[in-house]
């Protein structure tokens, strides 16, 4: 036993142990003013019992993400070297964590303008970088925008050649598991370090682009073909291809 569970709080003690299980990491249960076994290392102890601990090693759980510390404790690091938040760009952009190598949790997004699980991330993981897939470039330039809007224009971003990085997905539900893993091979290549304004200028979209995003107005919609400027606001990311469609079906 390394490790001590210090709380009162019914449901944080709920949390930690199914997590300590969840790795199989053996525990104690102590409450605040209990003696700390001798070959306990680390505590973990929750907001309200923190300064009622006197221990050297303490670990605060506010959530899941304490097990990342309590590991690289354990593992004899103070900190994971390099922490990737990577996002293969689409519809439902899929997002990883990956920290040396290593995969710590994995998302996909409601739309490739909701950032918030992103910045959640980058507030629960101090220091690391975003890395995103250079394919998808419409939905791309949605997340780069939100992204941009958050964080600023100049925040560096690693841009990476997301090429052969979408498996094939047997039976199962393919979209989900294969933007999932393709974040993941994207958080494991290396890339181009740049900003997001860069990656944001603005290039003019050609006519056969155009007309490629009109005609899938009218499969998406089955009888609207949206019109040129609203195609136009699309190719360069200022709204989705939905919210075109129902631009254009309100001026009919």
């Amino acid at each position: 036993m390394r490790v001590a569970v210090i709380t009162e709080n019914a449901r944080a003690y709920y949390l930690i142990v199914k997590t300590l299980k969840a790795y199989g990491i053996g525990f104690y249960s102590l409450r605040p003013g209990e003696k700390i076994p001798f070959d306990v290392e680390v505590v973990l102890v929750d907001e309200a019992s923190w300064e009622k601990v006197n221990f050297p090693s303490k670990i605060l759980v506010k959530d899941g993400g304490f097990v990342d510390e309590l590991l690289a404790f354990l593992e004899g690091r103070e900190k994971f070297r390099r922490i990737f938040i990577a996002i293969d760009p689409g519809e439902r952009p899929g997002v990883s964590v990956v920290a040396d190598n290593r995969v710590l949790e994995v998302h996909r997004m409601r739309n490739p303008r909701d950032v918030s699980i992103v910045l959640e991330l980058l507030e629960k993981y101090p220091g690391a970088r975003i890395k995103i897939g250079h394919g998808a470039r419409r939905q791309r330039t949605l997340t780069l925008k939100a992204l941009g809007q958050a964080l600023g224009y100049d925040y560096r971003v690693i841009l990476v050649n997301e090429a052969r990085t979408t498996p094939r997905v047997g039976n199962t539900e393919a979209p989900g598991v294969q933007d999932i893993v393709a974040s993941i091979n994207i958080g494991l290549r290396e890339g181009r370090e740049t900003t997001i304004g860069e990656l944001l200028e603005v290039r003019e979209p050609t006519k056969r682009e155009i007309e490629d995003i009109k005609r899938r107005s009218r499969e998406l919609s089955g009888n609207i073909t949206i019109s040129t400027r609203l195609a136009r606001e699309v190719a360069l990311g200022n709204m989705t291809l939905e919210e075109a469609i129902e631009r254009q079906r309100r001026k009919k």
